[in-house]
């Protein structure tokens, strides 16, 4: 089988998890966004307190999965220490993060109140610790769960991540649909209950894995710490661009209107999972991919049509979405989300341009050179807050939008300039340009011809159709290399 067979493979596996299961947490927009269930403002709430939590899971796992596969790889060949060179890498990554996760949730149930007025909720303390926990075990579970993807485990990666999300979407279920209507005294806590006892399953399920405290190595420690640390700094950088428009929002927009606009941008973000839960998944299976493909004399060939492959599926997504949004945005039922659909193509295009830089940030990693990942985050968070600051007092939860999207593609672009420079991967650029403008020039095509019914719907179809035929045309021997 083929290296990028190979990696097919593992990318469809991981899919289980974290395509398929979260595409079906993805339905479960319709019944939080429902007339019955949560009004724009208090989805807002949900909204802006998960933006927090996107930012906190990578300060609270430090960059340690990404440290343990190049350590364990490193290790596996001199292992003359202890013979387990891989377990010690595993286990200092283990307590490393748990020391860093357990001291958080310490701090956050001793001092709820205040963190929730720091954050402009001052009546919601109780979520404040809640999500704190389920934090704090999500990020207990990251390593056990880095070790089965490292191992080639795929299938158990998956069943677990499939039962988090089962117990998430029974209890959902449960609450948002049988229960109805909501006890209005939890009100949106239902929500928190509901991943508290999701992530404390998971944990369990996960305890059995974990490595015994004599395989902490204190000097792995500091290397491993010399690597993970901009590597934290990179995703903390990169989680301020994914996610401080969500927060942000609260402080810039008026008071009044905060929380329904964060909601109705929140709610509208959802329409790019394809393309982002395609992203999540191409990467669990590609970074180890990466380092174990470094050695092939032929590597740099096969990074440069993985980049062609990846842009073709992402593009596709995208037309997917956007040629049927009109039957898309009813994933969210109550009409009063819909004014965002007008943010849905530019987060979208935003999200293919970071799968794109995601895609070449193996240079840095494969030459020890994770400076430079921290280096262009804090570029593109430097960017991204200086925008939302910029125009979201103007033009809102849009100027959010435009704000991701600029930030994304300067970062995309800088990553392949100074890569290029110092480890230079042959990419096809002119496919890949070409892919995202055909893509874009096709649904700007659409959008101007006045067609209703089946006709419309007839037309685009087959729109869809011509551009996987001709991307099928282009890449289908790739696949054989």
């Amino acid at each position: 089988m083929s290296a990028l067979r190979t990696l097919a493979g593992q990318t469809a596996i991981y899919g289980l998890s974290s395509i398929v299961a979260r595409f079906i947490n993805f339905l479960l927009v319709p019944l939080y966004t429902s007339k019955a269930v949560f009004a724009p403002a208090e989805y807002g709430v949900i909204t802006a307190f998960y933006a927090w939590a996107a930012f906190l899971i990578v300060l609270l796992t430090f960059g340690m999965e990404t440290t343990y596969f190049r350590f364990a790889n490193q290790g596996a060949e001199a292992a003359p220490v202890t013979g387990r060179a891989t377990g010690r890498a595993y286990a200092t990554a283990f307590f490393a993060v748990a020391g860093i996760a357990v001291p958080f949730m310490v701090v956050a149930a001793l001092f709820p109140d205040g963190i929730a007025r720091a954050m402009r909720y001052p009546a919601h303390g109780e979520l404040v610790w809640m999500l704190a926990l389920a934090l704090g075990l999500d990020a207990l579970t990251a390593i056990p769960m880095a070790r089965l993807r490292q191992q080639g485990r795929a299938w158990r990666f998956a069943a677990v991540n499939m039962v988090h999300i089962g117990i998430t979407v029974a209890l959902s279920l449960y609450f948002f649909a049988y229960r109805m209507p909501l006890d209005p005294a939890i009100g949106v806590r239902h929500v928190f209950i509901i991943n508290v006892v999701a992530s404390a399953v998971k944990f369990l399920l996960l305890v059995p894995l974990w490595p015994r405290p004599a395989g902490l190595d204190r000097r792995l420690l500091r290397p491993m710490a010399a690597f993970a640390w901009p590597l934290a700094i990179a995703g903390l950088a990169g989680m301020v661009n994914e996610t401080a428009d969500r927060a942000v929002l609260k402080y810039l927009l008026p008071a009044d209107t905060a929380d329904a606009q964060i909601g109705i941008y929140g709610a509208c973000y959802k329409l790019a999972v394809l393309i982002t839960l395609f992203i999540q998944a191409f990467r669990f299976a590609a970074e180890p991919f990466f380092f174990s493909q470094a050695k092939d004399s032929r590597h740099k060939e096969t990074f440069a049509r993985i980049m062609d492959l990846f842009v073709a599926v992402c593009m596709a997504a995208f037309l997917v979405v956007m040629l049927f949004l009109d039957l898309f945005k009813w994933f969210i039922p109550n009409p009063a989300y819909h004014e965002g659909l007008r943010v849905v193509p530019i987060l979208m295009l935003a999200n293919v341009f970071l799968g794109i830089y995601y895609n070449q940030s193996v240079w840095y990693k494969l030459t020890d050179r994770t400076r430079v990942g921290g280096t262009i985050s804090l570029i593109g968070a430097a960017i991204t807050i200086v925008l939302l600051f910029a125009l979201i007092p103007s033009l809102g939860y849009m100027g959010a939008a435009w704000a991701t999207f600029i930030c994304y593609a300067g970062m995309a672009i800088i990553s392949y300039v100074w890569g290029q420079r110092h480890y230079p991967i042959p990419y096809n650029v002119s496919r890949v340009l070409l892919y995202i403008a055909g893509a874009v020039v096709l649904w700007w095509g659409a959008e101007q011809v006045a067609l209703e019914g089946v006709l419309k719907y007839g037309v685009r179809g087959l729109l869809l159709a011509g551009y996987v035929a001709v991307v099928w045309r282009k890449e289908r021997g790739v696949m054989r290399v």
